[in-house]
């Protein structure tokens, strides 16, 4: 009785409507590209149609489908990497993040300042701009390397499978994009804040 009043209330004809847009957002956050997005979206709900009667309702409608999304643009990023190597193509636009930060011997050239206070940061949406804009820089394939893990929370190891590399290749381009986007905000945002006093 309990399962049919689930049933009820998770109408596969309402999906598209109630969850697509955020579901395509979600999409391109890992693909950056527009009718790879649209395509998983599609798998996606054609898949929650396929098992929706094991659907518990355990969780809200929406988490199941993105649950169901997250293994679906992990399955073609891994499709991807296969045919086209992943460390192939990891270095982004400005080649090593790095080399701008550190001096021959290892040392900041720019000494590293507080960044205020992290709660108060947090609650800016100025920032979340900026690291949008930071983010939306870096080359796609380090930008689904880390969208994979620190948005989504897959494990390093998953990420290896997904990308198909190994973990030292992992960590690396992990590091890089961490990298860059620590020099874009600190040259886009952070400096900018410093100077207008909001820190």
């Amino acid at each position: 009785m309990q399962k049919d009043s689930i049933l009820r209330a998770t109408d596969p004809d309402e999906w598209l409507e109630s969850h697509g847009d955020a579901l395509f957002r979600f999409a391109m956050k890992h693909l950056h590209d527009s009718a790879s997005a649209e395509d998983v979206v599609q798998e996606t709900l054609l898949a929650a149609l396929q098992t929706w009667d094991r659907f518990a309702g355990n969780a809200s409608e929406r988490t199941w489908l993105t649950s169901i999304l997250k293994h679906k643009i992990a399955d073609l990023i891994h499709k991807q990497s296969r045919e086209s190597p992943f460390e192939n193509d990891v270095q982004d636009s400005h080649g090593n993040p790095a080399a701008c930060l550190f001096d021959q011997r290892g040392e900041w050239v720019v000494p590293q300042r507080a960044w205020g206070d992290p709660d108060a940061m947090y609650e800016q949406n100025r920032f979340w701009e900026a690291f949008t804009c930071c983010y939306d820089g870096l080359s796609p394939k380090l930008a689904t390397a880390f969208s994979l893990r620190e948005f989504s929370g897959f494990s390093i190891d998953e990420l290896c499978e997904i990308l198909n590399i190994s973990s030292s290749n992992c960590s690396v381009i992990l590091y890089r994009a961490r990298l860059a986007l620590k020099a874009c905000l600190e040259s886009g945002w952070f400096d900018n804040t410093i100077r207008e006093g909001v820190s």
